[in-house]
C-alpha cells in the first residue's frame, strides 16, 4: 500500500512500541499511532484501529511480546498468562490471533528477547506470504477481468500487500486491464472506505457499490469473478469472513462465476472441524445503529438512520461453507477446498 508515493507497513514495532495505521479515521484521515503497552495494544485491536486477520496476528503477537517485556521476573508466569487471555479475548473470530499468541508466547517463556524475534517473525511472514498469494493469484485473473471483493482484504488488513487485494496489485502492475467492484461492507463500510482508499492510492480503476447490489452485477455479467479474504478456515473449509460474505458466495455458486479466498496458511485451524465450531464475534449495536463519516463541512460525525429505541443485532462474522468456494489462493499455490488438501498444505508448510 502507498500513501503519497511510499510503501507501508500496517503495523510494526520498535524497541517495545506498536506504530499502527488508524484504520478507523481513513479515508478522511491518516495518522499512524503508537501503543506503549500490551493493554494498549488490545485496546486498539477491540476498537478496530487495527483490523484485518493478518493484522490483527501481528498485533496480537506484539501484545503478547510487549507483555513480556512488561512482566516483573517475581511474578512472570501469571502476569503473562493474565495478559494472554486479555489478547485472546479482544477479537475471538479471527485465527491469525490467536496462532500468533500461542508462538510468541511459548517464545516468551524462553526470554523476552525470544518474543520479540518471534512477533518479529509472525510479521515478516505475514508480509512473505501476502507477496505470494498475489503471484499466484494473479495467474488466474484474466486480461480485462471485472473483479468483486467483499470487506477489506488489502494491505491494510495485514501487514503488507493484503490476500484478496495481492493479486489485484500484481495484475495491474503486470498492465492487465482490470475492474474492481468494491461493495461497502456495512455496518462499518470497511469496502467503501478502506478498500477504495487503497485502490485510488494505487490507482486502480473501481467502483463502489451498495451491499445488497453484488447479486445484481453478477447476474447481469458485469462480475467475473469474486475474490475475498477469510479470518479463520475450518480443516474441512468451511469458512468465516466478514458478514456478508456468504451471500456473494451463493450468488457466485447460482450464477456460476469463480468464488476464491485468498489466505496464509496462518488462517487455517487444522484443529477445527468444521463452521460449527467457529465462534462468531457480536459487536456492539451502535456500529449498526449509527454511521460515522465526514460532513460537506469537513467535521467527523455520527448520525442514525435507524429508528430511534429500535434494537440491532450486529454479527461481524458468518459462515462459508466449502462447497461454495471454488478454491484457496495460498503463499503455496491454489488449493481445493476440502480436508485433504489442506491438511497436505499445513504439513508441508
Amino acid at each position: 500500500m502507498k500513501n503519497n508515493g511510499e510503501l507501508l507497513r500496517t503495523i510494526e514495532m520498535n524497541h517495545g512500541i506498536v506504530s499502527m495505521i488508524d484504520q478507523n479515521l481513513l479515508p478522511f484521515e491518516f495518522k499512524i499511532i503508537q501503543s506503549y503497552t500490551y493493554s494498549e495494544t488490545c485496546q486498539h485491536i477491540k476498537r478496530m484501529t487495527v483490523r484485518g486477520a493478518g493484522a490483527i496476528g501481528a498485533a496480537a503477537g506484539f501484545a503478547m511480546a510487549q507483555a513480556f517485556l512488561q512482566a516483573k521476573s517475581e511474578n512472570l508466569q501469571a502476569y503473562v498468562s493474565a495478559a494472554r487471555k486479555e489478547i485472546e479475548q479482544t477479537r475471538p473470530t479471527a485465527r491469525n490471533l490467536f496462532y500468533a499468541v500461542e508462538k510468541v508466547y511459548k517464545a516468551g517463556l524462553i526470554s523476552p528477547e525470544k518474543a520479540i524475534e518471534k512477533a518479529q517473525q509472525i510479521a515478516h511472514e505475514d508480509e512473505e506470504a501476502c507477496y505470494n498469494i498475489g503471484y499466484y493469484g494473479n495467474e488466474i485473473i484474466a486480461h480485462k477481468a471485472n473483479i468483486a471483493t467483499h470487506c477489506n482484504a488489502g494491505s491494510l488488513a495485514f501487514v503488507r500487500y493484503g490476500s484478496a487485494l495481492s493479486p489485484i496489485y500484481q495484475a495491474f502492475a503486470q498492465q492487465k486491464e482490470i475492474h474492481v467492484w468494491v461493495d461497502e461492507t456495512r455496518p462499518r463500510n470497511q469496502g467503501s472506505r478502506l478498500t477504495a482508499w487503497e485502490l485510488s492510492k494505487a490507482n486502480i480503476p473501481h467502483t463502489i457499490i451498495a451491499d445488497n447490489a453484488m447479486a445484481f452485477f453478477i447476474q447481469q455479467g458485469k462480475i467475473d469473478m469474486v475474490i475475498v479474504g477469510a479470518d479463520r478456515i475450518a480443516a474441512n473449509g468451511d469458512t468465516a469472513n466478514k458478514i456478508g460474505t456468504l451471500e456473494k458466495a451463493l450468488a457466485a455458486k447460482h450464477y456460476n462465476i469463480p468464488f476464491y479466498v485468498a489466505v496464509p496458511s496462518s488462517t487455517f485451524d487444522i484443529d477445527c472441524k468444521s463452521g460449527d465450531h467457529i465462534p462468531i464475534e457480536y459487536r456492539s449495536e451502535d456500529e449498526v445503529l449509527w454511521i460515522s463519516g465526514k460532513s460537506k463541512n469537513g467535521l467527523f460525525c455520527e448520525i442514525t438512520t435507524s429508528n430511534p429505541g429500535s434494537k440491532a443485532s450486529n454479527p461481524a462474522f458468518d459462515i462459508t461453507p466449502a462447497e461454495l468456494i471454488t478454491g484457496f489462493i495460498t503463499e503455496k499455490g491454489i488449493i481445493k477446498p476440502n480436508r485433504a488438501a489442506i491438511g497436505k498444505l499445513l504439513l508441508n508448510i
